[in-house]
């Protein structure tokens, strides 16, 4: 799903209040694009405050129906873009308060599926190895993120991923804009340690050969050594 371009903010709200009445009038059309528009985003916002991908899109799904059931109350304060994250951060509130999920986290299987690797080595000119150690390197980023805080957590998806601006996660997230800024600033500072340590303790284990590896070997020399010994004898 790719990114919109950024558009002029005058445009931006004729299109969100054009699509807001097209909702208003119960355009199931409109309500697609909406969806599609926004489904990116809001699951990684969903990902990141829940941390379970299955909630996340369960979330999400109740999000769409409450924004459809609700458009009408939207007046176009905010962007709509904005007034549909605040309803999906309220939506996950609710469920984190309902579930006591914050004390039950369930991590990201590191192990990456075949299929997943097949589908994004047939999309880029990347040899096999690539694409593992691609997938590999961004399985190890989502635990480490997954690991931070939560007010780190958003503010550092919204604005490293989705790329927003401080005015605009300020906004979203109810905090002042040099709260943005410094939680951005320690939530990359903390994801930098997290990773340097586990780097550090990969290369201590590069090339590591032991448990079964060494027995096996062992168990070659050693049969070649009888053998070559039966060999020798008269």
């Amino acid at each position: 799903m790719t990114r919109l371009p950024a558009t002029d903010p005058a445009a931006s709200a004729d299109d969100d209040a054009a699509l807001a009445a097209r909702l208003v009038a119960g355009d199931r059309a409109a309500f697609e694009v909406l969806m599609r528009r926004h489904n990116r985003r809001l699951y990684r916002m969903a990902r990141a405050v829940l941390r379970d991908p299955t909630e996340a899109e369960d979330a999400m799904q109740d999000t769409y129906l409450r924004v459809w059931r609700s458009i009408g109350q939207f007046r176009g304060d905010a962007a709509l873009s904005t007034w549909i994250a605040r309803v999906l951060l309220n939506e996950c509130t609710h469920r984190l308060r309902r579930s006591a999920r914050r004390q039950n986290v369930i991590p990201i299987v590191s192990t990456i599926p075949q299929a997943e690797v097949d589908a994004v080595a047939d999309s880029n000119a990347e040899l096999p190895e690539q694409t593992v150690a691609r997938l590999e390197a961004r399985a190890l980023i989502e635990r480490k993120l997954e690991a931070l805080p939560e007010r780190f957590r958003l503010v550092f998806l919204l604005r490293s991923v989705e790329e927003l601006d401080i005015e605009t996660v300020s906004e979203l997230l109810d905090v002042p804009a040099a709260t943005v800024r410094s939680r951005h600033f320690r939530a990359k500072a903390m994801l930098r340690e997290q990773l340097t340590r586990s780097l550090d303790v990969a290369e201590r284990t590069v090339f590591e050969f032991g448990g079964e590896h060494c027995d096996r070997l062992v168990a070659r020399v050693l049969a070649r050594l009888d053998a070559g010994e039966a060999a020798r004898d008269p």
